[in-house]
């Protein structure tokens, strides 16, 4: 199978891990070492530990992000939001995503906290309301925002959450040759039963990943481009395009504005700060 993506970098993009999620991407370990391990399951498991240590270390980042909703019938809508991130040693990374357009959504803001071995924490503010609402796990599979991703999509896939099979290589477009392995979460409340991921060879980037329902048909597609390096080793995608196949609908993300290195702590990732975030 091949797809045709781009690996040039887009123009007047200046700078996920995210969150999204983030979600998201990509020295410390050479790529691919996974050749090494003995099994299909060790080696889908390697491939995805090299991957986390390429990314390992950017402590913190602000970035503006562009979603573009897309109904059946070709119809968009635009959110703009900012998207500031912050690396934990230990745990997993705090992220918070704030609105500004369009004016109704004004406000909004998703904090999470993101964990290696319990369900993330994640809370939704309101300012209509005026109150900051917890995200239990059984509500993750809904829509963020009214996009094609989920509150679950929106929480970076840590290494620990997911059990990993390594499944075949195979050219992925532009002259890249992609790992293609299988990950199956292991949180009971998911709303996918298992997820397919291409990575290049070369840097372990996410190019694509197809996401399966609880009846494994195959609900979604996550197609990732315009890849740009920062600090000559944080790899970074421009785009990342969610098609819901079963809906007809999509929704685009664009990433600008990349900042690494900022002056952000844990006190700007607090509930209690939620009510106060401009």
């Amino acid at each position: 199978m091949t797809f045709k993506l781009s690996s040039r970098p887009a123009r007047g993009l200046r700078a996920a891990r995210f969150c999204l999620l983030a979600i998201f991407v990509l020295p410390g370990v050479p790529p691919y070492e996974a050749s090494a391990a003995n099994t299909e399951e060790e080696k889908g498991l390697q491939i995805a530990r090299d991957a986390r240590s390429q990314d390992q270390g950017f402590g913190n980042f602000e970035a503006a992000m562009t979603m573009v909703l897309r109904n059946k019938k070709g119809q968009e809508s635009l959110r703009e939001v900012r998207v500031k991130v912050l690396e934990a040693e230990n745990d997993g990374n705090k992220s918070l995503f704030v609105f500004d357009q369009p004016r109704d959504a004004r406000g909004t803001a998703l904090l999470i906290h993101g964990h290696k071995d319990r369900p993330d924490d994640q809370w939704l503010y309101l300012p209509a309301l005026k109150r900051v609402k917890r995200i239990s796990s059984s509500n993750r599979s809904g829509s963020f925002m009214g996009s094609e991703f989920t509150y679950e999509d929106m929480t970076v896939q840590e290494v620990e959450k997911y059990t990993y099979r390594y499944l075949r290589d195979e050219p992925c477009g532009d002259g890249l040759d992609c790992v293609v392995t299988e990950r199956i979460p292991s949180e009971k409340g998911s709303v996918y039963r298992r997820q397919l991921v291409w990575r290049d060879k070369e840097e372990l980037r996410v190019w694509k990943v197809e996401y399966f329902d609880r009846k494994d048909a195959h609900l979604k597609t996550l197609t990732l481009g315009e890849y740009q390096q920062y600090l000559d080793r944080y790899w970074r995608a421009g785009r990342m395009d969610m098609v819901n196949h079963l809906t007809g609908k999509s929704t685009d993300l664009i990433w600008t504005d990349y900042r690494f290195g900022t002056d952000l702590d844990d006190r700007d990732f607090t509930r209690t700060g939620l009510r106060r975030v401009r």
